[in-house]
C-alpha cells in the first residue's frame, strides 16, 4: 500500500472518534513496517489515551524501524498524558508522516522538530485538506475561538417544518431519524432554541447503541428562561446546559439546577434572543469544537444572519405542507440574489424515502477558521 492509502486509513480512524474526544482533537495513527500494518490507534473517548500511544501499544517491538502515519502533529508537552513525541522516539520509529501541523501553540511545529532532532525522518502535508476537514472543529476553536457549526434541518419538499397548528412529528421517516442521531453522535454538543423545546420536548440525545460513548452535551438557547422543569431534557444523564441572559429569578434558576441544568451567561441580542457570536464563544470556551444546531427556525436564522454557520445537513421528505406551514428558516434578511448565502454540496444520501444533502457554506458566507 502507498503512503496515501495508509494516511487515508489513519484519517478514517480519526473520523470515527468525532464527537467523543473534545476538547482534544480526534487523531488517527497507523504504524507500518516492511509494508505490513503492525499497529492502529485513535484518540480514545474523553481525549486520552492519544492515537500514537494506542498504535504503539498494538505494534509493540514491531514499531522499531517502522513508519507512523499520524493525522495531526504529535504532541510534545506534558498534560494528563506524556508527550507522544517521546513515545515515538522511545519506540524507535524511523519515519513519521504527518497530515497536518497542530495549531496549539504548545505544539505548532515543535513536535515535528523534536522528532527530527531525534534523527527521525519527518514528512508533513500528506492529505492535508482531508485532515483539515476531519479536524475542522478543533482548528476553528484554536483559530478564532468558535466551534464549527452545523445546522441540521428536516423539512418537506417545500421547506416546511410544521403545519400551521404546530404539528411536526414526524416529517421524516425512521431511516432519516437514525441518520440524525448519528449526526448528534459525531458532534460534541447539540443545541436547540427554547421554542423547539417547548413545542417538541426533545431529549436531544444520540440513541444509537454504542455510537456515542461520551454523552453529547445538550444546549438550550433560552434568553427568557422558559425551559420547563418537566422537560425530557432532564431525563438523561447527558449534560444539559442552558444558555440564557442575566437577570433571572434565582429561585427559578436553582430549581432548574436541581434538575441537572448548568447555566451559561450570554448577553441578550438587541432584537431579542441571545447574541449569536457571544453564545458560540461561550461554548468554545467550555471546550466545544463541533456544534450541531437542530432547532428551531429562529435560532438557525440568527446564526446564518451572523455568518456563523459552517455546514448544513438538510433532510428532505417527499411531502408538502404549503405556505401556511412553518418555514424551516426565519427571515435572514436577503434582499438580492447576490447577497444570499451559497453552499457547496459535499454529499447526498438516501435515507428510506427521504434525502440528506450535506453542504458547506462558501467562503464569505460563514465564519472560517
Amino acid at each position: 500500500m502507498s503512503d496515501r492509502a495508509h494516511m487515508s486509513s489513519a484519517l478514517a480512524l480519526a473520523a470515527r472518534g468525532l464527537g467523543n474526544t473534545w476538547p482534544n482533537p480526534s487523531v488517527g495513527c497507523v504504524i507500518v513496517r516492511d509494508g505490513r500494518v503492525v499497529g492502529r490507534g485513535r484518540t480514545r473517548p474523553g481525549g486520552r489515551p492519544h492515537a500514537e500511544t494506542e498504535a504503539l501499544r498494538a505494534a509493540g517491538e514491531a514499531a522499531r524501524g517502522a513508519t507512523a502515519y499520524v493525522t495531526l502533529e504529535p504532541c510534545c508537552h506534558w498534560g494528563r498524558t506524556p508527550p507522544c513525541t517521546d513515545a515515538l522516539i522511545a519506540a524507535g520509529v524511523a519515519r513519521v508522516v504527518v497530515a497536518l501541523r497542530d495549531p496549539d501553540p504548545r505544539v505548532d511545529g515543535v513536535g515535528l522538530q523534536r522528532l527530527r532532532d531525534a534523527g527521525i525522518e519527518v514528512e508533513v502535508g500528506l492529505l492535508e485538506e482531508e485532515a483539515r476537514r476531519v479536524n475542522a472543529g478543533f482548528l476553528k476553536r484554536f483559530g478564532c475561538g468558535l466551534p464549527m457549526v452545523t445546522v441540521k434541518l428536516a423539512t418537506t419538499m417545500d421547506g416546511r417544518i410544521a403545519t400551521r397548528t404546530g404539528e411536526s412529528q414526524w416529517i421524516t421517516g425512521p431511516e432519516a431519524r437514525r441518520l440524525a442521531h448519528a449526526l448528534r453522535g459525531a458532534h460534541d454538543a447539540v443545541m436547540a432554541g427554547s421554542g423547539t423545546l417547548l413545542a417538541d420536548d426533545p431529549e436531544l440525545t444520540c440513541r444509537l447503541p454504542g455510537y456515542a460513548p461520551v454523552p453529547t452535551v445538550r444546549v438550550v438557547a433560552d434568553a427568557r428562561l422558559r425551559t420547563p422543569l418537566r422537560a425530557r431534557l432532564f431525563n438523561s444523564e447527558a449534560p444539559a446546559w442552558i444558555a440564557t441572559a442575566p437577570g433571572h429569578d434565582p429561585a427559578s434558576m436553582a430549581a432548574l439546577e436541581q434538575r441537572g441544568a448548568a447555566f451559561i451567561d450570554v448577553p441578550a441580542a438587541p432584537g431579542g434572543g441571545l447574541e449569536p457570536e457571544a453564545l458560540l464563544r461561550a461554548l468554545a470556551g467550555k471546550g466545544i469544537t463541533r456544534l450541531l444546531v437542530e432547532g428551531g427556525a429562529a435560532l438557525a436564522a440568527s446564526l446564518l444572519r451572523a455568518g456563523l454557520v459552517d455546514r448544513v445537513a438538510w433532510f428532505t421528505a417527499p411531502s408538502v405542507i404549503g405556505g401556511d406551514g412553518r418555514a424551516g428558516l426565519d427571515p435572514i434578511g436577503v434582499e438580492t440574489l447576490a447577497a444570499m448565502p451559497r453552499l457547496k454540496v459535499t454529499g447526498r444520501r438516501q435515507a428510506g424515502d427521504c434525502w440528506l444533502v450535506e453542504a458547506d457554506l462558501m467562503p464569505g458566507d460563514a465564519a472560517t477558521g
